[in-house]
């Protein structure tokens, strides 16, 4: 039988706010498998990011089972999750989180650096490879400030790519981008998952970016409303070419 990507049981997640209890979560289960492309959608409220945290094994949820890659993640203590966190999860964030001072390179090399079993040499090389990868390999030497914001996050997207995950879990990635540069990276996200076989699971708030994956999970009051297959995604190179040139088109106001 085929390990899933992640597997998520009857999650509830519950805050003690006060005198009161807050339930975020109220009983979520999904699947995801591998090389899937899954967006999450939701309003402000609807457990969108606390569903996030526990994805990201930066929380854990106070009943039910979340299984990434065949572990569950309900055993691991402090350090396990953050070592699994590192070796399984590629992040991308909607602010790059790039460090300023530090070239492309060297921002994509960041993850190799907890891995004492990995070589200078070979994590140079699997860092220009991951920037090969998001077509960037020739700004390798450039600073965040030097790079557009489209080409600020493709080098956050090869800095999720470097350590080979189980899954790329993007929160709002084309938030701060306008359409031109978000249909860009959707593209590169597209690619990656047709191409490569990368498990996206890809946070988002627009109709229109769900609109390119295979799968869409809506979630509203900490619940799923819908769990909806995507039989033809719409291509993002397609919409990006059918764009004017001379227009900008913002989608994100």
């Amino acid at each position: 039988m085929t390990k899933k990507a992640l597997e998520i049981k009857d999650l509830k997640r519950e805050f003690q706010m006060g005198s009161e209890i807050v339930r975020a979560l109220k009983g979520i289960s999904f699947t995801v498998e591998p090389g899937e492309f899954v967006t999450i959608m939701g309003s402000s409220g609807s457990g969108k990011t606390t569903l996030l945290n526990i994805l990201g094994c930066l929380d854990k949820p106070t009943i039910g089972e979340y299984f990434l890659d065949g572990v569950d993640i309900k055993k691991l203590s402090r350090d396990e999750l953050a070592q699994l966190r590192n070796h399984k999860i590629g992040f991308v964030f909607q602010s790059y989180n790039l460090l300023a001072r530090t070239s492309a390179l060297e921002n994509v090399e960041l993850p190799l650096l907890y891995n004492k079993d990995i070589s200078v040499a070979e994590r140079h090389e699997r860092a220009m490879h991951a920037l090969e990868a998001v077509k960037l390999a020739d700004r390798a030497d450039h600073l965040p400030n030097q790079l557009s914001g489209g080409q600020q996050q493709r080098v956050a997207i090869a800095r999720a790519l470097v350590n080979e995950p189980v899954m790329i879990l993007a929160d709002e990635a084309t938030g701060n981008l306008d359409s031109r540069t978000s249909y860009e990276i959707m593209a590169l996200i597209q690619e990656l998952n047709s191409r490569d076989g990368k498990t996206i699971v890809f946070v988002t708030h627009e109709p229109d970016i769900a609109a390119f994956s295979s799968r869409t999970i809506q979630l509203k009051d900490g619940m799923i409303q819908k769990d909806t297959k995507n039989e033809n995604p719409r291509s993002a190179k397609e919409t990006l070419a059918a764009l004017p040139v001379a227009e900008d088109y913002t989608l994100h106001s």
